[in-house]
């Protein structure tokens, strides 16, 4: 399906906003609560096209999943060794989060089975993740160059291993401690950055023992995951296009509800501040196990900055609309240690300065980063490459703009973000998509 959007530029954005839920906490709830003993209920549950091929993969493998109804899933849990050979293949749609969680799980089966995804999603690496699970045992192979379709042939006992990550990957992660629930002795993830927690915050929520300490996460495998309540908040990433665009536009006010502020994600408030945004964060709580608040944004005006290489993990999925910041940054913008964004649903790094260029914009791309000289955006037609979050980015641009935008290839937006065209449309972004 062909969906392109046409923002025409100016406007304010105004009002209290609630986008969809944390993708990441969702794909993980379902998958927690699949293999633990009992009922679990979610909350919040994002009704995006990629949380949902995450809960049909868990349907093919024999779990009862009731939902999603208004954000509420009823998960009927088969327990760490009750999920069933599927029968076809595992289609996993546009979330490498999916597939690569899915890998360290299946890796452990006693059966074969196989991960596949859309075109976007095939071109994505797996190797980083193939290779530390070969290490512990498994049986998996990718096509040429370590892309998708993964096969995964039925394992033995996994053996438990140390593993020291080359690159931060909270998925990566995530992955060996999926297969060291099922591993024989002690699993460890040395990460070389901080990376987002919410697979070690959730394990403890279903009552299974994980260590953090100085960088590095154990589990003892042969334990038991114990049904949870499970109440997803507000996801930052997509909080952070209306955090931009209320920034970048005159006479804009907004307040963000419920947003999810775990310290592994909230890069991008601090990342905004330097850059000296007008951000709020008002009644803190803790929902779920995970921190949530409102956050209150004002338009302000904006200064070019170069990024803390310590900000820049916890901010990974958010650097395309603070590309869109740094256009409308009083000097120059510099990102390095970033080269994560190359691999993501597309080359992020040459898709937004591609993009940044055609409105007019100085954006040099690096091999790890970019540097953005701030200045006057004029509109003109931007391919996405079918990537959600540079799609949405560039609507936010438009506010800005001085002429009319028109972004191409933007289906995929239904993956995180269901509802972003009437959600920015009611907030006052003058968007229309054909």
């Amino acid at each position: 399906m062909t969906v392109s959007y046409q923002i025409e530029p100016g406007g304010a954005l105004r009002g209290r906003i609630r986008v969809p839920g944390d993708k990441s906490i969702s794909h993980r709830s379902v998958m927690l609560a699949s293999i633990a003993q009992g009922v679990s209920r979610i909350t919040g549950f994002l009704e995006g096209e990629d949380a949902i091929a995450t809960m049909n993969v868990f349907r093919a493998l024999g779990v009862r999943i009731d939902g999603p109804e208004n954000g509420r899933v009823l998960v009927h849990g088969a327990g760490l060794r009750g999920l069933r050979a599927p029968g076809r293949v595992l289609d996993c749609g546009n979330s490498g989060t999916a597939m690569r969680l899915l890998a360290g799980l299946l890796a452990a089966q006693g059966f074969d089975s196989e991960l596949t995804g859309d075109e976007t999603l095939r071109r994505r690496p797996m190797k980083r993740v193939a290779d530390p699970l070969t290490a512990m045992g498994a049986r998996i192979e990718t096509s040429d160059g370590g892309l998708p379709p993964l096969r995964i042939r039925a394992a033995g006992q996994l053996r438990a291993i140390r593993y020291a990550m080359p690159v931060a990957s909270a998925q990566v992660k995530s992955a060996l401690l999926l297969a060291g629930l099922y591993a024989a002795g002690e699993t460890c993830v040395a990460e070389s950055a901080p990376t987002r927690d919410h697979t070690e915050r959730m394990l403890r929520a279903f009552g299974y023992p994980v260590e953090s300490k100085g960088g590095t996460v154990c589990l003892q495998g042969g334990g038991t995951l114990t049904a949870t309540d499970i109440e997803v908040p507000a996801d930052i990433s997509s909080a952070a296009f209306f955090m931009v665009g209320a920034t970048i536009a005159a006479g804009s006010e907004v307040t963000l509800e419920h947003v999810g502020l775990n310290p592994t994600r909230a890069g991008v408030i601090e990342i905004l501040r330097l850059m000296g945004a007008d951000l709020q964060v008002l009644n803190e709580r803790v929902a779920g196990g995970e921190p949530v608040a409102d956050i209150r944004v004002r338009s302000a005006r904006l200064r070019g900055v170069e990024i803390p290489a310590r900000l820049v993990p916890l901010a990974i999925d958010e650097f395309p609309v603070l590309f869109v910041a740094a256009a409308y940054a009083d000097g120059e913008t510099v990102v390095t240690g970033a080269q994560e964004l190359r691999v993501k649903e597309s080359d992020r790094i040459e898709v937004m300065a591609d993009g940044l260029s055609r409105l007019g914009i100085a954006a040099s791309p690096t091999l790890d980063g970019m540097r953005i000289r701030g200045g006057p955006c004029r509109g003109g037609e931007i391919q996405s490459h079918a990537d959600h979050r540079v799609a949405m980015a560039f609507s936010m641009a438009a506010l800005r703009a001085s002429g009319p935008i028109t972004v191409r290839d933007c289906a995929n937006v239904a993956t995180s973000f269901p509802g972003f065209v009437d959600l920015a449309r009611s907030a006052g972004l003058r968007i229309r998509h054909g």
